[in-house]
């Protein structure tokens, strides 16, 4: 009999601590649910439709994307507009031409000139109105369309650019890859920055001045091997940079060693003397008293100097000058024909020069 009561005081035991157990496990069950946030409820009411107030703020739209927060929207933007806990009102859509965007219940709303967190405030303060108890509205530029600047001329992958932030001149050359580069790479001595705003308030300092009134011209070496004060200057939205390229002059004919197009780095002109040692000096069989530099026009128009080589290289006559795009022809003094090319014959010959650089 006593071991009878033993076995069943034992079994009563083990259930009044597996009943202790259990509860125990509930609580701390109830308490794991208390640590997330109860998820949101909806309940509608005639004529406007109300949400339970949230314990969490809506996430930064810029938190991730290391985009500035002070980003402007503008047309052809795209938005991901996120309303919790109303999926019919997530929309993603781009900013009309007139900074609109259509938005279910609201119609267009303006967002052009607000950043995302201002659009944001203005879609709660929309939706809150008369639709939404306490909305929370998540805005997110996906596509970035409204602030182009445009880069061109030599640099290694000229296109258009959006900016998402501030960015100086430097910055910009270097998503465009850099100056160009390579044998037949064509760096001039300037950047030019247009801006149709004009640059009212921009301080000129010494390596720049102004081309006119929307365009800035920065001396390329001064800009980044001097880091001249004031010549990386910030640009705005729609500037367009223009990297120029250097001018190039020609020598040309069978009087010198080789002939070829030769780029003028850092000057505008070159002498004759100056160009005939790019070409590597004169041929044996060059007519010296025939020479001639060949100058075109901006209509298109060739003007024709005869040059003595003999009396320059001698110094009895002046060492002439050329400029862009000139060009210097020395022929042989094997034949008549190479004396009397004509003017067009020889530039003909001379456009179909690769760029040499010595």
């Amino acid at each position: 009999m006593k071991q009878y009561f033993r076995t069943c005081f034992g079994a009563a035991c083990a259930v009044a601590m597996a009943m202790l157990m259990a509860g125990s496990v509930c609580l701390f069950g109830q308490d794991l649910e208390r640590v997330t946030p109860l998820p949101a409820t909806s309940s509608a009411s005639p004529g406007k439709t109300t949400t339970t107030p949230k314990t969490q703020s809506a996430p930064n739209a810029f938190a991730d994307s290391g985009i500035s927060p002070d980003y402007v929207i503008g047309p052809e933007d795209v938005l991901k507009v996120t309303v919790f806990d109303v999926k019919d009102l997530n929309e993603t859509v781009r900013v009309a031409n007139d900074g609109t965007i259509a938005m279910p219940l609201l119609g267009r709303v303006r967002a052009s000139g607000l950043t995302a967190d201002g659009l944001r405030d203005r879609l709660e303060k929309e939706l809150g109105k008369n639709l939404l108890q306490n909305p929370q509205v998540s805005v997110f530029v996906a596509e970035f369309h409204a602030r182009p600047v445009s880069i061109v001329g030599a640099v290694q992958k000229p296109g258009v650019y959006q900016i998402t932030g501030p960015r100086s001149l430097i910055e910009m050359l270097s998503l465009a890859g850099g100056l160009a580069s390579g044998p037949y790479a064509r760096v001039g001595k300037t950047v030019y920055v247009s801006r149709p705003s004009g640059f009212k308030n921009l301080k000129i300092v010494p390596g720049m001045h102004k081309a006119s009134p929307d365009k800035v011209a920065i001396d390329i070496k001064d800009l980044l091997y001097t880091q001249a004060s004031g010549l990386n200057i910030p640009i705005q939205p729609h500037d367009i940079i223009a990297v120029s390229k250097a001018d190039v002059i020609y020598v040309a004919g069978g009087g010198v060693r080789k002939p070829g197009g030769f780029i003028l780095e850092d000057r505008d002109s070159v002498t004759v003397i100056q160009a005939l040692a790019m070409a590597q000096g004169l041929a044996p069989n060059a007519a010296r008293h025939h020479a001639r530099i060949i100058r075109t026009a901006a209509n298109g128009s060739h003007t024709t100097i005869p040059v003595d080589l003999e009396k320059v290289i001698k110094s009895k006559a002046p060492d002439p000058d050329l400029a862009a795009n000139d060009i210097l022809y020395v022929p042989s003094s094997r034949g008549k024909a190479a004396l009397q090319k004509t003017t067009q014959a020889i530039v003909q010959t001379v456009s179909g020069y690769l760029i040499f650089h010595p």
